[in-house]
């Protein structure tokens, strides 16, 4: 193994540039191997100025910086790209351009780390014979084969802690707070933060709700004496035998931005439930800043163990952690089936055991 790749796609997550660090350090000290950064994800193979060198110099001190180093590109699809052509905008496929550029600069190995969508961008050009390893990265804990993915930690600790500080004012002035936090179709982050952080009601895109629940358990502890509620939403819940609100719509190349449930919800607890009530939503400051000392010690194993994967030649494969081990699964497995909130385990009934409700 001479040369190595690597690069970071989709939505930006802490412990991105301890991936990084924890790659080149250990190609260039175990294997004596030189290593390219892809800038702006599959982009940076097909643009100009869309490589660099990574020595240890480079990645010195990026640790503890959130962000990566190499920019990320959520809609850098080789597959499907947004061009303009004679003053017309199309989609075209680059895929073999973006293979072609790749075995010009004799790669023996590309590291891709992303979630799902970037993950199987990879497995579609390991079908096209580049050799790939995935890394799997998102605050939305939403990539199966793992237990865990790295950024997840971060947001979670994030989310929690805005809900402990709208504690505080909720009881002071005897309001429902309702904050919305991301996830995509996966309440992961909402069930863990909501638990964390005492929220009385929790909504997750795994359990349909009814908004007249809601407004029991709100009701319920008006009625107890407590004169205020948390209720922790993720950006995917629905109601029942309705929709998932969208902020923005999808395209070929741009995936539908979720958003806007958190007000839906606010606005009938106010009116139906005759409850004061204020909406957060945190967005993406569940993305940014300093990884957790748990996401950077989970992104650097992950970053050693792609190297190792890359070195062994098995590709077309992803690290993962299972039984705190880090160990690799195939892309394909990866990709058969989402992963999601598991309505029927321990986690959500423990949750309900503790009173929360989840407006079903």
């Amino acid at each position: 193994m001479k040369r190595i790749a690597i690069l970071t796609g989709g939505g930006d997550a802490p412990g991105l540039n301890a991936v990084i660090r924890a790659a080149v350090k250990i190609a260039i000290n175990e294997y004596g191997c030189e290593v390219i950064g892809v800038r702006h994800g599959y982009d940076g193979f097909i643009e100009p100025d869309g490589l660099m060198v990574l020595d240890i110099a480079s990645v010195r001190g990026i640790l503890q910086r959130g962000g990566t180093i190499l920019g990320a590109a959520n809609r850098g699809n080789p597959f499907a790209r947004k061009t303009i052509r004679d003053g017309e905008e199309i989609v075209e496929d680059v895929s073999d351009q973006c293979v072609a550029a790749i075995e010009k600069l004799k790669l023996d190995a590309v590291i891709v780390v992303g979630g799902d969508g970037t993950l199987k961008i990879g497995r579609e050009l390991y079908a096209k014979g580049v050799p790939i390893v995935g890394v799997p990265k998102t605050i939305d804990n939403d990539v199966a084969g793992t237990e865990v993915t790295f950024g997840f930690d971060t947001a979670l600790n994030i989310a929690m802690e805005a809900l402990d500080r709208l504690h505080t004012t909720a009881e002071s002035h005897h309001r429902v707070m309702i904050l919305e936090l991301m996830g995509r179709d996966a309440g992961f982050i909402a069930l863990h933060a909501g638990v964390a952080g005492g929220a009385d009601i929790i909504l997750i895109p795994e359990i349909p709700f009814r908004y007249e629940k809601i407004c029991e358990k709100v009701q319920e502890r008006i009625s107890s004496g407590s004169k205020f509620s948390m209720v922790a939403v993720s950006e995917g819940a629905q109601p029942e035998g309705g929709q998932q609100v969208f902020a923005r719509g999808g395209d070929e190349v741009f995936v539908a931005r979720l958003g806007g449930i958190g007000q839906a919800v606010g606005k009938f607890v106010e009116s139906a439930c005759g409850a004061e009530t204020r909406v957060t939503v945190l967005g993406h400051i569940q993305r940014g800043g300093t990884p957790t000392a748990f996401d950077r010690w989970l992104a650097t194993r992950y970053g050693g163990g792609a190297v190792r994967l890359a070195a062994e030649g098995r590709f077309g494969r992803m690290v993962a952690l299972q039984d705190a081990k880090v160990i690799d699964v195939g892309l394909d497995e990866v990709l058969a089936q989402p992963k999601r909130v598991d309505v029927e385990g321990d986690a959500i009934r423990t949750a309900r055991g503790l009173g929360i409700s989840f407006g079903d």
